[in-house]
């Protein structure tokens, strides 16, 4: 399914309020936004819920919600256990997703190039620097590389999908992992920064030579062309909702603390190397209880009805199980100002 225009935009501008719906404020991760917009529209009609969200990128979204200044943050950068438990806050995952490299070469089609995790690592420290470099041209006998500069782009924001991203090159890449790090917002050794996902798009589209990492859904909304990655088990795949599922599926929720699951680089021939699941970040004491059940109740609505508008998206729906051990966080842990359960 494609995004259209609007979907995207929905997502940073926000929804026009009904009367008499209930408003709910959320800002942060552009990396679920498409399909936080998709939510927001079908639950407007389903149960008179009003979602604003402003895609902001994870860390504005922290800090929006540390200042407590909309209903809830979000993030694909899990936040540090001590801030969640200064900021009194519960962390809660929605869906999960997978980031794509994204390519602009002359005559390159669509999952045509190789790319291994070090290859991609070293293009972003800068070590590599044309696309007919050898390391390169070694992993695609069969493709016509151009002598062209690579052009990095990077997000120039605090950003869960560059916290992701980098995640991955770290596990890949020991230059990476000690020159550069895994963080929301690092220290670009090359390249030129873009606001969003959409703005990491849009610029790799632009760009001669380009490459870019954004979250699957933009790749798709913008007909840009993707990359098969080297997995863990030394397959070649290319981003699809079964490469997507198969890493999805070794999670270990049960001992991931406040379900910060690691998905990176998981085995499996079929698995696609860079996936993982973002947050919601609610207040445990919403100083508004109308507003902190109205959160509530978008999100159990959500996990409910919006598997089907997720996967269409080409998000992988939570376990049936994480969702029931959420639902009773929500029940013992976020109560209003007289203390009573908003769940």
């Amino acid at each position: 399914m494609k995004l259209s225009a609007a979907v995207l935009a929905l997502s940073v501008c926000g929804i026009p309020v009904a009367a008499g719906a209930q408003q709910i404020t959320g800002a942060g991760a552009t990396f679920p936004a498409p399909v936080y917009a998709k939510w927001a529209e079908a639950a407007k009609g389903a149960i008179g819920i009003e979602l604003n969200y402003q895609a902001i990128g994870s860390g504005g979204g922290q800090n929006q919600i540390l200042n407590r200044t909309v209903d809830f943050g979000a993030s694909d950068a899990p936040m540090d256990p001590s801030k969640l438990q200064s900021g009194n806050l519960l962390q809660f995952p929605t869906v999960m997703g997978a980031v794509v490299p994204i390519v602009n070469i002359p005559d390159v089609a669509q999952d045509k190039l190789k790319l291994t995790g070090d290859v991609l690592a070293q293009i972003f420290l800068g070590t590599i620097t044309k696309w007919n470099d050898p390391k390169i041209a070694a992993l695609n006998p069969d493709l016509k590389l151009p002598n062209l500069a690579i052009a990095p782009v990077h997000r120039a924001d605090g950003s869960g999908t560059t916290y992701v991203f980098t995640t991955y090159l770290s596990a890949v890449n020991a230059d990476w992992k000690d020159q550069v790090g895994a963080s929301t917002s690092v220290n670009w050794p090359a390249g030129a920064g873009a606001r969003g996902n959409d703005g990491v798009a849009a610029t790799t589209k632009n760009t001669r030579g380009g490459i870019g990492y954004v979250e699957n859904a933009y790749a798709t909304q913008n007909k840009l062309v993707t990359t098969q990655l080297k997995n863990k088990d030394g397959q070649f795949t290319v981003p699809s909702m079964d490469a997507f599922t198969a890493a999805a599926g070794n999670g270990d929720w049960t001992h991931a603390q406040n379900y910060a699951v690691n998905l990176i680089d998981q085995p499996g021939a079929k698995s696609w190397p860079i996936v993982s699941a973002t947050f919601i970040i609610l207040p445990k004491d919403p100083k508004n209880a109308d507003r902190g059940k109205a959160v509530v109740k978008f999100f159990d609505w959500a996990y409910t009805s919006g598997d089907d508008i997720a996967r269409q998206l080409e998000y992988i729906p939570l376990p049936s199980a994480v969702k029931q051990l959420v639902r009773e966080a929500w029940k013992t842990e976020v109560k209003g100002p007289d203390g009573k359960p908003v769940f």
